[in-house]
């Protein structure tokens, strides 16, 4: 996939919501990028579709799904400061989907390695933000990872990795892609994802705000 040509592989992209029949492939992208232990299964998937099926979308390349992104919409003033990925996603059935919430939370995005040439992360995060725009909601919330503070956690805390990343002295790869896309950073998460040892457990909670959001809706 190395020699993809960008400007004739935009006719062959295509997104859209998640249907039933894309969930064994959607969970096997998902495996792919986190390994078993934090990926998202099958069953997860089932019952996010059928709960919110416009909050999961996915990106095919030429018919092969190549991208996918979770989400379901809370009240997040109704969380704890330091909540966790099990309790926002309610382990990832998203039960706890509330219609009526004002934030958009997203609860996965991933795209397989051969095809993050596409840009494809982007596109999934531009399809968010028209969907909190479409259904009239105040922000995205995301908790992102940060996968390379393993490289500094002996010389600086997780605050202050994130500081450093945030004025850009710092390259992640997760949390920088989440600044390119307009998200700024609003507390550390401690615990947020057990498992995650290339973050030392810790996220970053990230927001998007609306500027469209009209409260009286």
């Amino acid at each position: 996939m190395s020699n993809i040509n960008l400007n004739r592989s935009e006719k062959k992209i295509v997104i859209r919501n998640t249907t039933l029949e894309d969930l064994d492939e959607v969970a096997a992208l998902s495996d792919n990028s986190f390994g078993p232990d934090i990926a998202f299964k099958r069953e997860h998937f089932a019952s996010q579709s059928k709960i919110f099926p416009e909050g999961q979308i996915i990106v095919e390349f030429e018919g092969k799904i190549v991208g996918s992104s979770s989400s379901l919409i809370v009240n997040f003033d109704e969380y704890t400061d330091k909540h966790s990925y099990v309790e926002i996603s309610d382990h990832g059935y998203i039960r706890n989907h509330n219609p009526d919430g004002v934030n958009l939370y997203g609860v996965e995005v991933c795209v397989h390695p051969d095809y993050r040439q596409l840009k494809l992360g982007r596109r999934l995060y531009d399809a968010r933000k028209q969907l909190c725009k479409d259904l009239n909601l105040k922000s995205i919330i995301i908790g992102g990872r940060i996968p390379y503070y393993h490289k500094y956690a002996d010389q600086m805390s997780a605050q202050e990795y994130a500081d450093q990343v945030m004025k850009k002295n710092i390259y992640d790869p997760v949390m920088t892609f989440q600044m390119k896309n307009g998200f700024v950073l609003n507390e550390m998460i401690p615990g947020y994802l057990p498992g995650d040892d290339a973050s030392l457990e810790y996220a970053t909670s990230m927001e998007w705000h609306n500027e469209d959001y009209n409260s009286l809706g």
